[in-house]
């Protein structure tokens, strides 16, 4: 088995048949590309490769001090390879197939209150010619608990704000339906009918609903350094990141009583097992109410 061609094949199966985003699939190359370089060292093949020399392989990663998140997911990654090796090239054992993920302590995201909130919106400039662009960016961000990709490959012709529902393509190119409050709406429409216009747009770039000074769609960094921007202007002291805001959105609506199903529907996670963590957070905030009011606390 030549590795290059393996690898091309491998990213070609994750595309065409997992139906994978570009970043996903990068990532299982180079999971994948981690297990070449030990085998390489070993000078065998992958499919010549024993469970006991990828036990050995896990040990060597971890060597290099990674944590059980990152170990759980090159495991993941290489099952994933294995498991290809099976279907495309007819590989009879699966040497990976007895080795068990770590333990891992599900760790509670960081969410921000709703003061923090509206202090981070109120610190945007509307004075700037970006200002409304951000202001409707965050209300977005806390008003349909999109993830940061989703936000910048946001479509014009996926909004549809008469009916309060939005269009967004999430993991795996799946697209679903999300509900918009009016709140965001009032400030995206203010953008796109007294700001947008007025921009000259690059071809090819006229249907993205947010776009740089150049009039070309933003990318995930603009959005990360816009956050951080605007936390270190109010003091937050918090760590955040635009997937705080999906944090955010998905705990406030759990503490309000909302359906976990319809929360795990509007997130677009595939197991409610994933949603099921903002009833920790919803736990955490009823033990401080509790700590906070009761006379014997």
């Amino acid at each position: 088995m030549e590795w290059e061609q393996l690898l091309k094949d491998f990213k070609r199966f994750l595309l065409l048949e997992r139906s994978l985003a570009d970043n996903s699939i990068q990532s299982y190359l180079n999971d994948v590309r981690h297990l070449r370089t030990y085998s390489e060292m070993l000078m065998r093949s992958p499919d010549k490769m024993t469970t006991k020399n990828l036990q050995d392989f896990f040990i060597w990663v971890d060597s290099f001090g990674i944590s059980q998140y990152t170990h759980a997911r090159l495991l993941s990654g290489v099952k994933t390879f294995y498991h290809f090796l099976q279907i495309e090239y007819a590989l009879e054992l699966n040497p990976v197939e007895l080795i068990e993920a770590p333990r891992l302590q599900r760790k509670l995201p960081s969410v921000l209150n709703i003061d923090e909130i509206d202090a981070l919106i109120s610190a945007i400039d509307l004075s700037k010619a970006e200002g409304m662009r951000n202001k409707a960016i965050l209300e977005m961000l806390y008003g349909c608990g999109l993830r940061v990709s989703e936000l910048v490959n946001l479509k014009i012709s996926n909004l549809h704000l008469d009916d309060e529902f939005i269009k967004v393509e999430g993991k795996g190119n799946k697209e679903r339906l999300v509900p918009i409050g009016l709140q965001a709406i009032k400030y995206l429409q203010i953008y796109l009918n007294e700001n947008r216009v007025h921009q000259a747009i690059k071809s090819g770039e006229e249907d993205f609903v947010f776009l740089n000074r150049r009039g070309a769609h933003l990318s995930r960094v603009m959005v990360f350094i816009l956050i951080k921007d605007l936390a270190n202007k109010i003091g937050l002291t918090k760590e955040i990141s635009p997937h705080t805001f999906r944090h955010s959105f998905a705990s406030h609506l759990v503490e309000g009583g909302a359906d976990l199903r319809a929360v795990q529907d509007m997130l677009g996670h595939e197991s409610i097992s994933t949603t099921e963590i903002y009833t920790h957070i919803d736990t955490d905030y009823l033990q401080s109410v509790i700590t906070q009011y009761h006379p014997r606390s």
